[in-house]
């Protein structure tokens, strides 16, 4: 077992650092395996972040990489709620004798996952909906067919 660690501690790391699974590492456990697949969706996104600042809007890939830095940033406040509302007994089991007591500022930690994530996810929902309407309404990409050169029918062929 790991020494004890703060369920309070634990809320606020998962709130700011669990997109990037850093959380996991500092509990420990079987979740370590977990944090190896946390970076990636995260950085993806933030790619998409970077560039669609630098392409612009338009840019098809960018508008579906930008989704997954919220889904991440989602599943992120996600873990900190629960962490947060762990039962005392279980977190005592699990990561040591913190007393797993829910404190002031676990609480906060609670709240703040609760709105930061729904007010992401809600974002990140209304940004997807509207740049695959965007796509679906754009119209379709045809390619014109060669022109010949226009004959002159001034010209009398012999």
């Amino acid at each position: 077992m790991t020494s004890a660690r703060s369920k309070t501690q634990a809320v606020w790391l998962t709130l700011f650092a669990g997109a990037l699974g850093l959380h996991r590492w500092w509990l420990g456990g079987p979740g370590r395996t977990w944090a190896l697949l946390y970076p990636a969706p995260t950085l993806l996104g933030l790619y998409g972040v970077l560039r669609m600042r630098d392409l612009g809007l338009d840019d098809r890939l960018s508008w579906l990489l930008v989704p997954l830095l919220g889904l991440s940033l989602s599943v992120a406040a996600l873990e900190a709620i629960l962490t947060g509302l762990t039962p005392a007994p279980q977190w005592e089991a699990r990561h040591g004798a913190d007393t797993g007591a829910s404190h002031w500022g676990t609480v906060a930690g609670v709240v703040l996952a609760l709105m930061a994530g729904a007010t992401v996810l809600l974002g990140t929902l209304a940004f997807a909906g509207q740049k695959y309407f965007e796509w679906e309404a754009a119209p379709p990409v045809t390619v014109a067919p060669p022109t010949r050169p226009a004959q002159n029918s001034s010209v009398l062929k012999p």
